[in-house]
């Protein structure tokens, strides 16, 4: 099968990539009488395994407690020209709350006119029968702060108001030049695009692995949000971003405070459930066939994220985490 290009529409006159805003911007608020009421068992995920922005959704969603609050599906790694799709296969969770069959159905079900890009994740909401929000950075925050009366780690804040402007400094920096960065230098259509993005991402990740030499965290000792963003992004870099996107100046395992950070954040309780690299090198590989046209998988690299870190040197602030997700 060909693949309808999801960047075709994303691409300016320079070849560079442009990613479109998200088009659902609703808020769960725990305020009385309003319309997106915080309350358990009202509200259903859809995500993809494969995708970094909906992979900060599930792991907020771990993190705060919440697996038996808010409900979710998975849809099948591969996107072609159905877009994501409930086809079975391992690891995907069906539709249980509309039946649809692809996001596409979804999408239309919440607005009959849309002609927007079906993406993920989505927040839907049960009982009004439609999208609450399809934008990752705001979703997790709704999780962390709005479902506290119902979540098993309530005192867990991600995005604290005492560290917001440190937690968006980072955020403005780490969503251009490495978030979506690694997608600029895969999905450029020029060569001069490219290596903007390129070298933009490689001293983004060149100023982060200087800061983590002396910080556990982006922002000092603390465990945010800013940390959830940036290991979506992480994980996937050397199985499927130093290749496949052509981001191979340096893997994440060659900086050694990276690597660190990243398999601490890897091994903290319920995080590594929501990894999962079947799907992960199975969408980008089999789905982008403008980009890989054979579909072939690579079977590596080999990577041991359960050994031991050296980030337990450096101080950090009390982070709480769940017995159960």
């Amino acid at each position: 099968m060909s693949l309808v290009s999801p960047v075709a529409a994303e691409v300016d006159a320079t070849g560079a990539f442009k990613r479109k805003p998200s088009s659902f911007r609703n808020w769960i608020s725990r305020e009385s009488g309003a319309k997106f009421a915080a309350e358990a068992n009202r509200y259903h995920l859809y995500v993809s395994l494969a995708c970094p922005w909906a992979h900060r959704t599930l792991i907020t969603r771990a993190l705060k407690g919440l697996a038996h609050a808010v409900s979710y599906s998975v849809v099948h790694w591969r996107m072609f020209e159905r877009g994501w799709t409930f086809d079975e296969g391992p690891g995907v969770i069906l539709d249980s709350v509309n039946n649809a069959s692809t996001m596409r159905d979804l999408y239309h079900l919440a607005e009959p006119n849309y002609d927007g890009r079906y993406t993920v994740p989505v927040l839907w909401d049960k009982k009004l029968k439609t999208i609450v929000n399809n934008e990752s950075s705001e979703i997790i925050r709704m999780l962390s702060s709005e479902f506290n009366e119902f979540a098993k780690n309530p005192s867990l804040e991600i995005y604290p108001e005492t560290l917001r402007s440190e937690i968006d400094a980072w955020n403005d920096m780490i969503y251009p030049n490495i978030n979506d960065g690694v997608y600029r230098c895969g999905f450029a259509r020029s060569q001069g695009a490219y290596e903007e993005a390129f070298d933009k991402l490689f001293a983004a990740l060149d100023k982060v692995e200087g800061h983590l030499a002396g910080n556990r965290y982006l922002v000092g000792k603390h465990f945010t949000e800013a940390d959830i963003r940036l290991f979506t992004t992480l994980v996937r870099f050397d199985p499927v971003y130093f290749g496949h996107f052509k981001c191979n100046l340096r893997r994440i395992i060659d900086y050694p405070n990276l690597y660190n950070y990243l398999k601490e954040l890897y091994q903290m309780p319920h995080v590594k459930d929501t990894v999962d690299f079947q799907h992960i090198k199975g969408h980008y590989y089999e789905s982008h066939t403008h980009v890989n046209p054979t579909g072939i998988v690579p079977k590596g690299p080999a990577m041991d994220l359960d050994s031991p870190h050296d980030r337990a040197r450096l101080e950090a602030a009390p982070v709480s985490l769940p017995e159960h997700a």
